[in-house]
């Protein structure tokens, strides 16, 4: 890999660094919002869902103009976008509010999603871009690691608001790298022949049975995250027996292993076939989900090996399942196809995070019931993505 593609995908890791933070700090975040605005798991999960119906709605709609314009302009706009919506969080009064601002942030942030891989799939070739997704995917134990952890320290130092007008500020740093650094990339756009009208982006992916099972694929494996992670922080505290103040340590360690796993994860689907190791994920990763479901009062030390592992797994088998997913379609359609395939899973995951609410009752002591029967949908919803990922196939009709 080039120095100047590592440099291209640092800023995309940036990019998602601030994207995966804005995202994930709203979870553990719930016990907070919880009290203060005094609403129920159903609100709450409808705050969390708020942001990624959006997300998939928009980025539906992002699907019939991205292909039209290059990509770097196109990310550009979106990460403004984003910062805007992220800004309007932190300066929410109130629960309404607040999830108008979430509904604008995923707006932008649905559409953010799609142009990272489609902009990775257009410089990196295949035969080395499970490596490049690692790395860029390394965003998510950065925001583990240190996004998460800041934001709830800033959150409990001063109020919840403060890690959104913190990441607020922090974005347009990156948006300065993002004109500097990124390329124009137009090479989509060379062919105006070719290029499909904006009602043929819907009719290629219908009528394309290998795409629709890579949607499908990638929609199992999201509900198979995003039905469990949404309630992890307020079922460790109200059930396990967690502080507030200690729940930065999941992140924290769940974001140092991947930190190290993701890319290893990346090569090793490389080398060894991504559909082989995307099996060995989906299979060992339901140990963890099983158990994180059924916990009891535990010590925190206990706890945090087991939501390591959790997150290690979860985390890991997104890498050669994306990959997969990008190779499945051509260059000239990839990035209005990324574009639904971000929609279907921003959809998928805002179902599973609603219907999640849904099922889980908190009782009179506080304490949050039927968490279980969430994991046994989980490990449902995982095999069955591996089920249909052993039919998918590259564009030029290859096993993956």
């Amino acid at each position: 890999m080039t120095k100047k593609e590592k440099l291209i995908l640092f800023v995309l890791a940036a990019a998602q660094f601030t994207h995966i933070v804005d995202f994930m700090i709203m979870m553990p975040l719930g016990p907070q919002l919880m009290r203060i605005f005094k609403i129920s798991p159903q609100q709450f999960s409808l705050i969390v869902a708020s942001y990624t119906f959006s997300a998939g709605i928009f980025g539906f709609l992002g699907a019939f103009v991205i292909d039209r314009f290059d990509r770097k302009t196109a990310f550009v706009i979106a990460y403004i976008g984003f910062t805007l919506g992220t800004l309007a969080c932190g300066l929410a009064p109130t629960y309404h509010f607040l999830l108008a601002a979430r509904i604008l942030a995923g707006a932008f942030g649905g559409i953010l999603g799609a142009l990272v891989l489609a902009i990775i799939s257009d410089i990196i070739p295949l035969e080395r871009r499970a490596s490049a997704m690692g790395i860029v995917m390394t965003a998510f134990s950065a925001a583990s690691v240190l996004g998460v952890p800041i934001g709830l320290w800033l959150a409990n130092l001063f109020t919840w608001n403060a890690p959104f007008l913190f990441l607020a500020g922090f974005t347009t740093i990156i948006t300065a790298s993002i004109f500097k650094i990124i390329p124009s990339l137009t090479e989509h756009l060379q062919s105006k022949a070719n290029r499909p009208k904006p009602l043929d982006v819907i009719t290629n992916v219908t009528r394309d049975k290998n795409a629709l099972r890579a949607l499908l694929m990638m929609s199992l494996l999201i509900f198979g995250q995003f039905s469990v992670i949404p309630f992890l922080s307020p079922y460790m505290v109200y059930n396990v027996g967690f502080q507030e103040s200690e729940l930065p340590f999941i992140y924290l360690c769940g974001g140092i292993g991947t930190i190290f796993t993701l890319p290893l994860i990346g090569k090793l689907a490389d080398k060894h076939g991504r559909l082989k190791i995307f099996g060995y994920t989906i299979f060992l990763s339901v140990i963890p989900i099983l158990v994180i479901t059924n916990l009891g009062h535990i010590s925190v030390y206990s706890a945090l090996i087991i939501t390591t592992f959790f997150m290690i797994l979860v985390g890991g088998r997104i890498v050669p399942a994306t990959t997969m997913v990008t190779s499945t379609v051509h260059p000239k359609n990839r990035g209005s196809f990324m574009s639904i395939n971000s929609s279907i899973q921003q959809l998928s995951s805002g179902t599973a995070s609603f219907l999640a609410g849904m099922v889980i009752l908190k009782n009179a002591d506080g304490s949050l019931s039927h968490y279980n029967w969430i994991g046994f949908f989980a490990i449902a919803a995982s095999l069955l993505s591996l089920y249909v990922a052993q039919k998918l196939r590259s564009a030029d009709g290859q096993k993956l």
